[in-house]
């Protein structure tokens, strides 16, 4: 993994759906590798881009990629459910345009914080390090019951009882300390179907636990309606059920909302040929009334 690029998805999809008319200001809400923002920068010279992230190594990486553009852009490091007071500290209280990509970038996976099954680093699955709870925390304290409830409501892991248990009984011997420790015992109660690894499911739930991706999507979402103007456009890209579900719901139920994919944009052969990991990605895009 070390070294691997890491490939936005879906980016000429963004750049053709979520700029309306006089957009200036965009935010990139999970910049990333910047491969969304430079795509955007070199197509809409009018744009100027605020891009955020929790995790700092990321603001780092976007800001080398950008350096060719830094009169256009600005960057900030926080967690976009506080998008109205990251915005407000640098006095801009309406935006044209706002993406948030949910996927977790090939760099977070080669990074040694236990997202990748191969980690042989403690286990941490932290997106920002100056959070409190970690993958560790959570696998070797947590109540059993409690464990099968995480990976049953957030990876929709229907052996979640069977994988709790399992690492219930594994850490009355020894602590969990790594991700590939972790896999492991997931996959010793749970064969592997096709290509996927069995602990996917699992390491999905402890991701989103970790972060409180849900929580903050929801907030995020009602930030960003609230700080469009008047034909702004938002998009997200999520790339498993509940998210998807999560802005489905979102855009359909906003009378301030008109959505504009009546059913979600997937990626081409090509790309899901080129970039295996966009295969589960969806764009959904709606328009500020």
């Amino acid at each position: 993994m070390s070294g691997q690029e890491h490939i936005a998805v879906l980016s000429r999809e963004v750049c053709e759906n979520l700029i309306g008319t006089g957009c200036k200001v965009f935010v990139d809400a999970t910049i990333g590798g910047a491969g969304h923002s430079i795509g955007l920068l070199e197509r809409y010279r009018q744009l100027h881009i605020i891009g955020i992230d929790r995790d700092k190594e990321a603001l780092d990486r976007a800001e080398g990629t950008l350096k060719g553009y830094s009169d256009r852009v600005t960057l900030l490091r926080g967690n976009f459910r506080d998008l109205k007071q990251i915005l407000g500290g640098i006095g801009v209280t309406s935006i044209d345009g706002i993406l948030f990509d949910l996927g977790i970038s090939s760099y977070q996976l080669a990074a040694g914080r236990g997202f990748s099954f191969n980690d042989d680093e403690e286990l941490d699955m932290r997106m920002d390090a100056r959070d409190v709870l970690t993958a560790y925390e959570i696998v070797n304290s947590f109540r059993q019951d409690e464990i099968a409830r995480i990976l049953y409501e957030y990876g929709e892991e229907w052996q979640s009882r069977r994988i709790a248990k399992a690492i219930f009984d594994r850490r009355k011997k020894d602590r969990i300390r790594t991700a590939r420790e972790l896999a492991g015992i997931v996959a010793s109660v749970k064969r592997k179907t096709g290509k996927i690894h069995p602990a996917t499911k699992t390491f999905q739930a402890l991701r989103i636990a970790v972060n409180d991706e849900l929580g903050s999507l929801s907030d995020g979402m009602d930030a960003a309606v609230d700080l469009l103007a008047r034909g702004g456009r938002i998009g997200i890209i999520t790339f498993h059920s509940l998210e998807d579900r999560m802005v489905k719901q979102r855009f359909r139920g906003d009378a301030a909302l008109t959505v504009l994919t009546r059913k979600a944009i997937r990626p081409g052969i090509d790309e899901t040929r080129n970039n295996p990991r966009s295969r589960s990605a969806k764009l959904r895009v709606a328009e500020k009334n």
